[in-house]
């Protein structure tokens, strides 16, 4: 029979790099902590960590030792989330995170509606433009736009973006309309956080160099710049859609736009997929489509 007597507490500071942050995690002293950790040592006849005043550091023992734990407990945890997912009732905590934009005017809404439906559910949602480590921060599901990256991640596509050139009517008195891309070096084009923008120009993908009187790093900032007649923006639909079809801004360059790219929900390929996050996965879809 194996002895766990340990094994919680050394992987809490194998991952928190402390004994005190690992005692906090488990709620239990520092001092219950430190002897686990000795009678564990003690038990395999191996040192697991370096300790001195300021710092814990694993030793490669204690590294190879804290792989295969983790591959224990993960395998537990699932075992414990398929039996809970016998009842198809989605309850617990769900942990996702997502676009501050996107998350804002597509998620939120669409993830009360499922809260609603499921009130049993914990949900916490994360708006950030970072790109969150979901193992390490315990996330269940991400949200991410355009081209993946991580290919360790298993990605369901949920939806697609257009990105679209536009500008305000009144500029386009004033201005005139750009008809080629070459045009666009005469008119002010009002920069995000790219300083090109994306085309497709005969078959092929093709970026044009921008420049002009505003760079912000808020979207909603370059629209409101857009419908006062400052000049011409690109950005995906979620943020013109509204203008366009009320006729405040105008797509330009329709024929030189660029193929939709992918809204994707990404989750680690190692976690079982349990009732609730299959669900929200299906109501993601369903919504965005």
């Amino acid at each position: 029979m194996f002895n766990w007597e340990g094994v919680s507490e050394f992987v809490a500071v194998a991952e928190s790099g402390s004994f005190t942050a690992a005692a906090d995690r488990l709620g239990v002293s520092t001092a219950q902590v430190s002897r686990q950790i000795a009678a564990l040592e003690a038990r395999l006849a191996v040192k697991l960590f370096y300790r001195t005043t300021r710092k814990v550091t694993i030793t490669d023992a204690g590294q190879i030792y804290y792989n295969h734990c983790r591959q224990v407990l993960d395998g537990l945890a699932e075992a414990e989330r398929a039996i809970s997912d016998l009842n198809q009732t989605p309850r617990g905590r769900l942990n996702l995170t997502a676009p501050v934009t996107y998350g804002e005017n597509r998620i939120a809404p669409l993830l009360n509606d499922f809260i609603v439906q499921y009130p049993d559910l914990e949900v916490n949602l994360t708006l950030t433009n970072q790109m969150l480590d979901l193992i390490a921060e315990g996330y269940d599901l991400a949200i991410r736009l355009g081209q993946l990256e991580d290919s360790t991640m298993m990605a369901r596509r949920l939806a697609s973006r257009t990105h679209y050139v536009c500008a305000s009517p009144e500029y386009l008195a004033a201005h005139g309309a750009p008809q080629t891309l070459s045009d666009l070096d005469q008119h002010n084009c009002l920069q995000g956080t790219l300083s090109y923008w994306r085309f497709q120009d005969a078959g092929k993908p093709y970026h044009v160099r921008i420049k002009g009187s505003l760079c912000s790093n808020s979207g909603w900032s370059l629209v409101d710049a857009a419908r006062k007649g400052i000049g011409i923006i690109q950005l995906p639909d979620y943020y013109v859609e509204a203008e366009l079809a009320s006729g405040r801004l105008v797509s330009l360059l329709d024929d030189f736009r660029a193929p939709d790219d992918g809204i994707w929900a990404i989750y680690p390929h190692n976690r079982h997929l349990s009732a609730k996050v299959r669900l929200l996965l299906n109501h993601l879809g369903e919504g965005l489509s």
